[in-house]
């Protein structure tokens, strides 16, 4: 015997996607909740989201959540170019020494 596949509405799938994209939940704790896939519901909210992209302009203004995350972000990146920093210092440190070990060796 074959299996059916499953038909949603699209106000179904729009109720699921909301649940993830408006309430912050994430895809699979809001498929193991309606009993769908994860990977089905993955793929609604990937189509929504760019859907979503797409009809904002380029040159819309920044919402505040957007700027929020723009400022954390930009932060992160500050935070993570000075630990590169810290370590490409140690690591040419580190090729000082074992140059200064092995001459000292021969």
């Amino acid at each position: 015997m074959g299996s059916t596949r499953r038909r949603f509405t699209d106000e179904y799938k729009a109720e699921a996607v909301a649940f993830v994209i408006d309430g912050d939940r994430s895809i699979a704790q809001v498929a193991r909740n309606i009993g769908v896939h994860e990977m089905t519901l993955g793929k609604w909210v990937k189509k929504e989201r760019e859907r979503r992209s797409d009809a904002v302009p380029a040159d819309a203004p920044v919402t505040e959540s957007e700027r929020a995350e723009l400022i954390r972000l930009r932060a992160e990146v500050k935070d993570q170019s000075a630990e590169i920093s810290e370590l490409r210092m140690q690591m040419e440190f580190a090729k000082k020494v074992a140059t200064w070990f092995a001459k000292e060796k021969q």
